[in-house]
């Protein structure tokens, strides 16, 4: 159980938020913007699009794919999102871009593996899903071929998905809790399923799946074999001695309470997507992180020999 006073510090502030701007009010559409492709802009960089669809390393076109994702199974390569139309998803309409978020399934029907983390995606409400389509519309066409994902067997045959699925996925929009308040609300919604959060702090089992009895508590065996960090309010080995403002500093900035800088791919996300959100959404993440239960799970890094570049235990 979270300590009696931070239950009270975190209830007056999330009655304080709710006084001030009525934040969201449970509606999980609600994004800066008037227009389409604004909200769409916003929304993609909550998401972190654009961290895994441009080839940083090679030099590539944002949003033109081509970044290898490493993993235990082989390398993906993140595809081009443009609106090319040969090479990007210049020819896809509203239902099969709703199709692929929510379902895992491209326009000729074949099924995403899911290092593409539809299995969040599969929660955001239409509106989102859609105005993100507007945005990735309204940017430059790129011409950047596609990569075949290089992964070994039988992992390589996809075929083998169709079980994973159904153990793993449960595809549908997010149902908002109304027994949480509208602030931890918004919270879950930015953090289950357009930040995919889970994807990369949650520890997973032997063929890949998230192991539900340990959401966000941590991993040794990362993206790339990075370890990333145990972000439960746990006091040793989480976050439970932060406060919802050196969480919003922490995703603004990059720095910690310490005063020590983060490194690898969370400064990747935060500097192409954390660091360009509200501070009521940032608050609201805050939020929600810091009411979850607490999960004692100390991560450590594998050996001295592991690659310099992860997620830093925070």
């Amino acid at each position: 159980m979270i300590k009696f006073h931070r239950v009270v510090v975190l209830g007056a502030f999330l009655l304080g938020m709710s006084f001030a701007s009525g934040l969201y009010a449970g509606d999980f559409d609600g994004a800066p913007g008037v227009s389409a492709i604004e909200r769409g802009e916003y929304l993609l960089r909550a998401g972190g699009c654009r961290t895994c669809h441009t080839d940083r390393a090679g030099g590539g076109t944002p949003l033109a794919g081509g970044r290898a994702l490493e993993s235990p199974y082989g390398v993906f390569y993140s595809p081009n999102i443009t609106p090319d139309p040969k090479f990007g998803i210049g020819t896809w309409s509203d239902e099969d871009f709703i199709e692929a978020m929510r379902h895992g399934r491209s326009p000729e029907g074949r099924t995403y593996y899911p290092a593409f983390p539809y299995t969040a995606y599969t929660r955001l409400s239409d509106r989102d899903i859609l105005d993100i389509k507007a945005y990735l519309f309204s940017v430059a066409p790129v011409a950047a071929e596609n990569k075949e994902q290089d992964l070994r067997f039988p992992f390589s045959w996809r075929f083998s998905l169709y079980p994973w699925r159904l153990f793993f996925f449960n595809d549908g929009p997010m149902v908002p809790d109304t027994a949480l308040p509208s602030t931890v609300a918004r919270g879950a919604y930015l953090v289950n399923a357009l930040g995919h959060c889970a994807e990369c702090h949650t520890p997973r089992n032997l063929v890949g799946g998230l192991k539900a009895a340990r959401p966000l508590a941590g991993t040794r065996y990362g993206p790339g074999g990075a370890v990333v960090p145990n972000i439960t309010p746990d006091s040793e080995t989480g976050i439970g001695e932060w406060s919802v403002a050196d969480l919003v500093y922490f995703f603004r900035t990059g720095l910690k309470p310490d005063g020590d800088d983060v490194t690898g791919e969370m400064r990747e996300a935060i500097d192409d997507g954390l660091q360009h959100l509200s501070n009521e959404d940032l608050a609201a993440i805050a939020a929600y992180l810091l009411q979850l239960e607490p999960i004692h799970n100390p991560v450590r890094r594998k050996a001295k020999s592991a690659p310099a570049q992860s997620y830093d235990e925070w």
